[in-house]
């Protein structure tokens, strides 16, 4: 696997659990290093935090560095409001 380009993850619309539990596997498959995490513009509400809130702990567990792209305002907002901002 090439480590020089960061790994990149897409955070679906809707998330459901297979798909974050599939984005978590792949994270912990990866090895240490730099993941970019691509934010479906139209990803919002609880469901999206807790997909983003999971792949954090995941990401640091496996010794990644989880940089969000494409974030929207309303997720913006909620992920201030819960404080997940602050670990991602």
């Amino acid at each position: 696997m090439d480590t020089s380009q960061p790994l990149v993850v897409t955070l679906p619309a809707r998330p459901t659990r297979e798909e974050v539990a599939r984005l978590c596997a792949a994270l912990a498959a990866a090895p240490p290093g730099d993941v970019r995490c691509r934010i479906h513009p139209e990803s919002y509400g609880l469901p999206a935090v807790d997909a983003l809130a999971r792949l954090a702990l995941t990401a640091r567990r496996h010794g990644h560095r989880l940089t969000l792209d494409g974030a929207g305002p309303e997720l913006t907002a909620l992920l201030r409001l819960t404080g997940i901002d602050q670990v991602l």
